[in-house]
């Protein structure tokens, strides 16, 4: 390994470049930012092979993409300050839950940012300090740059936003059910944290960097899910706010003993409940090569376009619940015997 500084290669309004961002910052790892903007956009997709962000060269001269493989790769090299368990139970809980929030906030994250005129017109210049000034959303905005910089957020939002909104079955027109959806959730972690700092006790894993990387990109900092907080908005701001400190995060340990918090197993079965449901159908729809796929949790029957990045994400997390011998494992058992959650995982024929 190289010595030298990381580069994170995203936008500071990106779900995945905030989690990453949170990883290196609790891993206490040399790096620095570099925004992806416009003009560095062409060369940096030719480079990677991809648009999608966030991008992580490393002093090694290597570009990475997917935080899904870089979360584990840098456990690895930074293994000093660990952020994947090594217990069974605690192991397996990481990796699924990493792949519940990864990808059923997904959902949220693009439907608060887009179906909301007033949230579009506010993300706009803030996407334009990165893309197009190449500074941080933190420095104020002038009166002038407000004006010249207004019209980004309704061009996205035609360009990008719209299309991702129907893709996850997320448009207008779900706006009763997603909220309700992320109440329910919320509810659910507030009951987690108000007793436990972090998803699995007092150490964070790489499952609390998607909560966090989710809630700094959108959920406390635009003003739309903001809205939506309620009586939450102390509890998640106090729980996300830490992981983007320059002073450090300080923290605890995993349980010795491979306990989890008692209160994980209503997360668990929130996330059953929900996020279980959608993968399971959009993976049967995807293995049987059909376009779109149906659901409902409670809130209506939701449609929305088959996503082949589930299945390879339900892979990975199979691989890690094969190593940890999930089928013999007694406690892994007790935790999700009673949910569907590792059948998901381990009896899908592909």
């Amino acid at each position: 390994m190289y010595p030298g500084e990381y580069t994170l290669i995203g936008n500071e309004l990106s779900f995945f470049t905030r989690k990453l961002e949170a990883q290196l910052r609790f891993q206490q790892i040399p790096w620095h930012y570099q925004f992806k903007t416009e003009a560095r956009r062409e060369e940096l997709e030719a480079k990677a092979g991809t648009h999608f962000i966030p991008l992580l060269s490393t002093p090694d001269r290597w570009l990475l993409q997917d935080t899904i493989s870089i979360g584990p790769f840098l456990n690895e090299r930074f293994s000093a300050m660990p952020v994947i368990p090594d217990t069974p139970l605690q192991r397996a809980l990481c990796f699924i839950l990493e792949d519940a929030f990864n990808h059923w906030l997904g959902r949220v994250c693009v439907h608060s940012r887009w179906c909301y005129p007033d949230n579009v017109a506010w993300v706009g210049p803030r996407f334009s300090a990165n893309i197009m000034l190449d500074r941080s959303i933190d420095v104020p905005f002038t009166d002038e740059e407000l004006h010249q910089l207004g019209h980004l957020g309704p061009t996205m939002n035609q360009g990008f936003g719209q299309n991702a909104c129907a893709v996850n079955g997320v448009g207008p027109e779900q706006a009763a059910a997603v909220q309700a959806d992320f109440r329910e959730m919320l509810d659910v972690l507030s009951a987690h944290f108000a007793h436990h700092r972090f998803l699995l006790g007092g150490r964070p894993c790489l499952a609390d960097f998607a909560l966090a990387g989710a809630s700094k990109a959108h959920f406390i900092t635009d003003p739309e899910p903001k809205s939506w907080l309620g009586q939450h908005e102390a509890m998640l701001t106090q729980y996300t706010e830490p992981f983007f400190s320059d002073d450090g995060l300080t923290t605890g340990s995993w349980s010795d003993d491979n306990a989890l918090p008692d209160t994980l197993s209503d997360v668990l079965d929130y996330f059953a409940k929900t996020y279980f449901v959608s993968s399971a159908a959009n993976v049967t729809a995807g293995l049987a090569g059909e376009k779109f796929y149906e659901y409902d949790i409670g809130h209506g029957v939701t449609r929305a376009r088959t996503a082949r990045r589930l299945n390879q994400a339900r892979l990975h997390v199979k691989a890690e619940l094969n190593r940890c011998h999930a089928r013999d494992d007694a406690a892994l058992q007790a935790m999700l015997g009673q949910t569907d959650i590792l059948s998901y995982y381990l009896d899908q024929q592909r």
